[in-house]
């Protein structure tokens, strides 16, 4: 899985199994567009925290929000952060303990986030995470209102400091090893569907939208 593009700095250059290093940006908007699911780590009065959070990716940008009495999300702003997305693939059975390992995609960004401030920029990038999640159901709701975008903070971190680490395949044994009578391979995990269920209280003749029936074909 080597490549031969270059880290886009030493901050993000894999150091340890570098064969597993992807830094091409086809790779990493890969791993970013599979997996919504993010945590981001930063620094509060001298104390080291990490949040998840949703993310989505918009060109060259990754986008995340929540609360704007949200206190992780004051601290990340304007301020070093890294930003991990991991998808989790497999488990993988060696023959030896030490040799257990999994197979996964990472990507890290490191970067400083800035806050939209414009509230129209602010609730069409909102529009475009749900639209990404969920095709079509932005035009089924009622707009955003003001209340509810000054209760929003966005912020966006570019991707321009970004490294992914992906490990795929069976173990790999010591030769010796593989004379001795123990099973190994791999376990592989997937993220699962389940089926949509109402909340109670939807009004009669609501039937449920396509994008709802047709949510996660495209994910995972």
């Amino acid at each position: 899985m080597a490549r031969e593009s270059k880290a886009p700095s030493e901050r993000t250059r894999v150091k340890r199994l570098n064969e597993r290093a992807v830094y091409d940006r086809q790779g990493i908007d890969a791993i970013l567009d599979a997996q919504p699911l993010c945590h981001v780590g930063y620094v509060r009065d001298g104390q080291p925290f990490v949040t998840p959070t949703f993310q989505w990716r918009e060109g060259d940008h990754v986008y995340f929000h929540g609360s704007s009495a949200s206190q992780a999300l004051r601290s990340a702003r304007d301020a070093d952060v890294c930003l991990t997305v991991s998808c989790f693939d497999g488990l993988v059975l060696a023959r030896s303990g030490m040799h257990h390992s999994a197979n996964y995609r990472a990507v890290m960004i490191l970067g400083r986030p800035t806050l939209i401030e414009d509230p129209e920029l602010k609730s069409t990038l909102v529009n475009n995470f749900i639209e990404g999640l969920f095709p079509g159901r932005v035009e089924t709701l009622r707009p955003n209102n003001a209340q509810e975008i000054k209760a929003t903070s966005v912020l966006s971190l570019p991707i321009s400091e970004a490294s992914a680490k992906v490990r795929t395949g069976n173990p790999v044994d010591d030769e010796e090893d593989y004379a001795l009578p123990i099973w190994a391979g791999v376990i592989p995990l997937h993220t699962t569907v389940g089926t949509a269920h109402d909340d109670g209280r939807i009004l009669d003749g609501v039937e449920v939208p396509d994008h709802v029936r047709n949510f996660g074909k495209n994910m995972f």
